[in-house]
């Protein structure tokens, strides 16, 4: 029980300690939320809502508590901050959780191109943008689906969360992974259910450049001369089972 991470990396290591249960801090009803959950009355599917930093590591050393910057700094030996920025050791990351049972994931439907349409007088139809402005008006309303289907492989109900991230191009400092959404699926045992994403480009694909500017991360496509194609849907579902 804590408000935080903990350095439990001993407890991870010992192979006679097969499960961890962290809550934080509970009120009166706690006590008994923690017995359903360890006597099987209750099938826990939480994620961590925070990065486990190892104490060997000396983050609070290396990140000062007056220092919010979250990009990472390796002249400073600073490492960034959150699962976006954050490249040091971890004893459990942001996301991370078990419940009683397993899931597979298969992937049903998602795009493998996504393109803008550019103005005729557009400067990145004539030189090598590395992004374009996330408010231009031919960035609107341009969208897309993610289906993930999901199967409790265990034997016993449970409930599973899956993790939507986009892994954008190293370009503006971008951060090295981005939480789109999560849904919870609940499935009895060898149940099947479909777990659904819309993606806006340039609302959820988008970063913040150097100027405070949002933009949208560009790759491009020989085949497709009036258009600029967006490889930043480099999109993963996330579980850590």
């Amino acid at each position: 029980m804590s408000g935080g991470g903990m350095d439990v990396q001993f407890a991870k290591d010992d192979s006679k300690i097969t499960s961890i249960l962290w809550v934080g801090f509970l009120g009166e009803a706690g006590g008994a939320a923690i017995a359903d959950v360890i006597f099987g009355y209750y099938y826990p599917s939480g994620r961590l809502p925070m990065t486990w930093y190892p104490q060997s590591y000396s983050y609070v050393d290396k990140v000062s508590m007056t220092n919010m910057n979250m990009r990472p700094d390796p002249v400073r030996v600073y490492p960034g901050r959150t699962y976006r920025f954050y490249n040091g050791p971890t004893v459990f990351s942001f996301g991370d959780g078990l419940s009683y049972s397993q899931f597979n994931h298969q992937l049903v439907q998602a795009p493998k191109l996504i393109s803008i349409p550019l103005d005729e007088g557009h400067v990145c139809r004539s030189s090598n943008c590395k992004s374009i402005d996330a408010v231009e008006e031919t960035c609107k309303n341009i969208d897309f689906n993610i289906h993930l289907r999901v199967k409790n492989v265990g034997k016993v109900t449970g409930s599973h969360t899956v993790f939507l991230f986009s892994s954008p191009p190293q370009v503006h400092n971008a951060p090295q992974k981005h939480l789109l959404g999560f849904e919870k699926v609940q499935l009895t045992p060898m149940a099947e259910g479909l777990v659904k994403f819309n993606v806006d480009v340039c609302k959820h694909l988008s970063v913040v450049d150097e100027q405070g500017n949002r933009k949208v991360a560009l790759g491009h496509d020989d085949n497709v001369p009036s258009k600029i194609v967006d490889e930043s849907a480099s999109v993963i579902s996330h579980d850590n089972l």
